[in-house]
């Protein structure tokens, strides 16, 4: 795929972030993987743009130029993000786009510095139970992409406290797809909490859950 139909991709999917509940204003952002210079690079939303005004070209280019640097030349600045989003590429071979956004369930757990337990078994679609929570560190920091990746160990999302989500899959449609479900794990906790907390699966059934989905269904779509 070239990086005109990315391009496209990247306009589509952040047009879907309100919409999806995922994000406000101009909070969260998108990238994909793109084979960029020797340390590879990405194609990422910008900084302060409103979405329903993003063209293709929009889209910033940034060259990773080694572990936790990067350059690019563009008329825009890629988002405030860019470095979380750079470690998790760089951490995760597997990774092919990310998505962070401000939902309001996870966003209410992560401000509370909790996980998502296995109280559902598509808890599995992330990688496993629990999503785990990252610490707080300053937005855009590289300090929160190290708590991000340390979160991410063994899954594909996680919350960061005081913040959001992130999420990581092997392409963006299925990256929203899975930040949107963990949104959808987030207020399932939420109303369980208001019932007096979850009744949760026992680790063996998630990982049952998880081999079942690394080898169709949901691997599918």
């Amino acid at each position: 795929m070239d990086h005109a139909d990315l391009r496209q991709q990247l306009v589509r999917h952040a047009n879907r972030l309100q919409p999806l509940g995922l994000a406000t204003g101009t909070s969260g952002n998108l990238s994909v993987r793109i084979p960029l210079g020797a340390f590879g690079g990405m194609l990422i939303t910008p900084s302060g743009i409103a979405y329903d005004t993003l063209q293709p070209a929009d889209m910033v280019p940034v060259q990773f130029t080694g572990p936790g640097t990067a350059s690019w030349q563009h008329a825009l600045d890629p988002s405030s993000e860019w470095l979380m989003h750079q470690a998790v590429y760089q951490a995760r071979p597997e990774a092919g786009a990310v998505v962070h956004g401000h939902p309001t369930y996870a966003t209410v757990l992560a401000i509370q510095g909790l996980e998502i337990p296995a109280l559902h078994y598509m808890v599995a679609a992330a990688g496993g139970a629990p999503i785990r929570c990252a610490p707080y560190h300053t937005y855009g920091t590289a300090a929160l992409s190290l708590a991000a990746v340390a979160a991410l160990e063994g899954r594909k999302a996680c919350l960061l406290a005081h913040h959001g989500l992130l999420a990581f899959e092997y392409n963006l449609d299925k990256a929203m797809w899975l930040a949107a479900e963990v949104e959808t794990l987030a207020q399932q906790m939420v109303m369980c909490l208001s019932l007096g907390g979850p009744r949760v699966l026992p680790d063996a059934e998630i990982a049952v859950v998880v081999d079942k989905f690394s080898r169709y269904g949901l691997k599918s779509r």
